[in-house]
């Protein structure tokens, strides 16, 4: 079903049908249709398009006096539509301004992508989240705090926000000026490194003859090395806006039966499992639309997933929304890839 090419208008009246159908949630009838489309066309040859629409499986009649409704295949025909010769997005200048407003006050990217899904769930009223994985840990900077006698707190931050701390004991004392040389050499040796890079040169160095470095320069080697092994990769998940599922706006009790809700919210709860589903949309950069159907997990089946992932560097990031198949799919698009892009640009110029 749905193999055979659309003409002008079959497409033209799916995507008519499909946009009166996300504003009211109503069955749109022919009648209606032949006046919203404005082709001059009467309401039997509306109908005749769309029993062959029906026939190839873009749409439903839920009741045999009843207009008709998408299918998933209508809405991913309709959403195909929306992409063909889509032009970039244009991010909302204040929605950027808070973001850079926020980047300011707290740079650490996981903060950000924070205030990131609670922008796009208010901006698309569906559920919003963001992911981030760090393929590669790069050395942004390493810190030693004294802590007293011996004891020195170690400080490695790595690039995105992403911080490691260990308590070490070096087994003697050492002052804070040695300990700010001993930072200051590593910093100039490393910072730029991938993490997994510099464990390897720090052994690398620990293995030569100790004479080729003196003591100071040994022990910072030393620490480094105790403690860059203790740096994971990490995977960084926020999502905000569950309560927009019940909001009266998108008939939810007529879109998504309270079970199908139930097994959503479940599963949003358990973050691990939610990340690995999502993981299976997400192999490289640019917009991903999944609807319906389409979903490799039954849980999800009676919802949609705009997401859009950039790649800067060793970072894959993606912004996205969850919402009923009856998705404004136009404006989620459009938030979704907007705001992605705008991150990028805040993140590129504040880290």
């Amino acid at each position: 079903m749905g193999s055979t090419p659309l003409t002008d208008r079959a497409r033209h009246l799916l995507a008519v049908l499909v946009r009166q159908y996300i504003e009211t949630g109503e069955a749109v009838s022919s009648q209606v249709l032949a006046q919203r489309s404005r082709l001059g066309v009467s309401s039997a040859t509306v109908r005749h398009v769309l029993s062959a629409l029906e026939e190839a499986g873009y749409l439903h009649q839920p009741h045999t006096s009843a207009g008709r409704v998408p299918t998933d295949l209508g809405y991913r025909a309709f959403v195909d539509q929306l992409l063909e010769g889509r032009r970039a997005p244009r991010t909302p200048q204040a929605l950027e301004a808070e973001l850079r407003q926020h980047a300011g006050r707290a740079p650490l990217e996981q903060d950000l992508l924070a205030t990131v899904a609670h922008l796009v769930t208010r901006a698309s009223r569906n559920v919003g989240f963001t992911l981030s994985a760090h393929r590669v840990a790069v050395l942004e900077q390493i810190e030693f705090v004294p802590l007293g006698g011996p004891r020195i707190l170690v400080v490695v931050v790595a690039r995105g926000g992403q911080v490691a701390q260990k308590l070490v004991d070096a087994g003697e004392d050492v002052s804070r000026e040695e300990l700010t040389q001993a930072a200051n050499y590593l910093n100039t040796e490393f910072a730029g490194l991938a993490l997994d890079d510099i464990r390897a040169a720090v052994l690398e160095r620990l293995r030569q003859e100790r004479t080729l470095y003196d003591r100071l320069f040994a022990r910072a080697l030393r620490l480094a090395n105790s403690t860059l092994e203790q740096m994971p990769e990490q995977t960084t998940f926020h999502l905000e806006g569950v309560s927009s599922l019940l909001d009266t706006d998108v008939t939810l009790d007529q879109a998504v039966p309270l079970t199908t809700l139930r097994v959503l919210i479940e599963l949003m709860e358990e973050k691990a499992r939610l990340i690995h589903l999502l993981n299976q949309y997400i192999d490289g950069p640019g917009l991903t639309v999944v609807i319906g159907g389409e979903h490799a997990s039954p849980d999800l089946r009676r919802f949609s997933l705009v997401a859009s992932t950039s790649v800067d560097g060793p970072t894959i990031r993606t912004v996205g929304v969850i919402g009923p198949t009856r998705m404004h799919y136009s404006r989620a698009i459009g938030v979704v890839d907007g705001t992605a892009q705008a991150v990028s640009r805040v993140l590129r110029e504040t880290h």
